[in-house]
């Protein structure tokens, strides 16, 4: 029997460090780590700059094609001008047809393959935490900086159109005006709207996500699924088809602004969004768990 002198045990006995390895990456995968990414990264940078510079370039744009007469059409965009309200609607209106999809599509279809891209998601999984855990970190943070770029887009739009247009309040092209506190919930909920519509964008370019480790690819799919839904909504051949395209309902919310507010188009808008955003995430899930992260 070989003597063994005690310090000699002692340091083995704290030798094992693997617990604080597995905290410290524990860390990186909470909700305030993904965060801290997220909001670090220059893609979203560049959006809320895009979504900062778009209600300065349309006034802008006004301004180098005013005409001498009074502020009147039968479009939106000829009211535009009449006040910070009509100029707040007509610039959410403009970014909601393809600047808030493309945002929508980079924010969440971008979350895992730019981890894959910079080959650290293998290393995040390295810790003994549910691979659903990472999944909804970059999910809920990825929403909810979507939900932030909309809401600086109404706020930031109506101040611009405040200093440059005054505090008219809203009229209609199709008839009636609207006061600031009218319009204020509407807008509120136009914005809520918007980001449920959004959510089936955000779902297939997440679904994409997972299956690829090209962050262009997963963006550029979902752009492209919306710009095929388009196309779709468009051929009256297809009849009551048309209603369940990706997207179809996304300019509903405009029902909000007129005298009677019709909730029907909103309703199934709505509906079809959540059911597409519900699919497509619990296959991104399920392809994820089974999956070979070699990246």
């Amino acid at each position: 029997m070989t003597y063994q002198p005690k310090h000699e045990s002692v340091r083995r006995e704290r030798r094992p460090q693997a617990p604080s390895r597995v905290g410290a990456k524990t860390r990186e995968l909470s909700f305030r780590a993904e965060l801290r990414r997220q909001l670090g990264r220059r893609r979203t940078l560049w959006s809320f700059v895009l979504i900062g510079a778009l209600p300065l370039v349309l006034v802008a744009a006004f301004a180098f094609g005013r005409s001498s007469g009074p502020v009147t059409g039968t479009r939106l965009v000829d009211l535009a001008q009449g006040g910070a309200a009509n100029f707040a609607v007509f610039t959410y209106m403009a970014a909601a047809e393809f600047l808030l999809i493309v945002i929508a599509a980079l924010f969440v279809g971008d979350a895992v393959p730019s981890e894959a891209s910079w080959s650290s998601l293998r290393y995040l999984l390295l810790a003994p935490v549910p691979r659903a855990r990472l999944l909804t970190s970059k999910l809920f943070v990825s929403l909810a900086t979507l939900a932030a770029a909309l809401v600086v887009l109404v706020v930031w739009s109506s101040l611009v159109g405040l200093v440059a247009y005054g505090t008219a309040p809203f009229t209609n092209p199709a008839g009636g005006v609207l006061t600031w506190a009218e319009l204020a919930p509407r807008l509120a909920v136009a914005t809520a709207y918007t980001f449920v519509t959004l959510l089936q964008v955000g779902a297939f370019a997440f679904w994409l996500g997972v299956r690829t480790d090209a962050p262009l690819a997963a963006v550029g799919g979902a752009v492209l699924l919306t710009i095929l839904g388009s196309i779709l909504g468009q051929i009256d051949a297809l009849g009551d088809l048309r209603h369940g395209v990706p997207m179809y309902y996304q300019r509903a919310w405009l029902d909000l602004f007129t005298p009677t507010t019709d909730w029907t188009a909103m309703r199934h808008g709505a509906l079809w969004s959540i059911l597409y955003a519900v699919v497509f995430t619990g296959l991104a899930y399920r392809h994820f768990r089974r999956k070979d992260v070699l990246s």
